[in-house]
């Protein structure tokens, strides 16, 4: 009887050896799927370049890439713009109501 006791907690940890293990591979599978673990395959091989967005170079093309746009810097001055214009148009219509 003393032997089958003993025994019993050598085969729960095998179990949970075993199904520590599973989990493992199963978490690995998945972050690789994401691209957050591992060497990750060429950029022609799975058609990255495909999926940047318009502008984006890929770090091994860095030389080659086009002198970057300050077209971003632009629309996002002409949004500042527009939003102090609108608050300023506020204050004078709330001044407007105070009279």
């Amino acid at each position: 009887m003393g032997t089958r006791r003993r025994q019993r907690g050598w085969v729960g940890m095998i179990v949970m050896l075993l199904a520590l293990v599973i989990v493992g591979l199963l978490g690995q599978s998945v972050l690789r799927g994401m691209g957050l673990l591992g060497a990750r395959p060429p950029a022609a091989a799975t058609g990255e370049r495909a999926r940047l967005p318009p502008g984006a170079v890929p770090a091994g093309d860095a030389a080659s890439a086009p002198p970057a746009s300050s077209a971003p810097l632009d629309r996002a001055r002409a949004v500042e713009g527009m939003l102090l214009q609108g608050a300023a148009e506020r204050g004078r219509q709330v001044n407007e109501g105070e009279r």
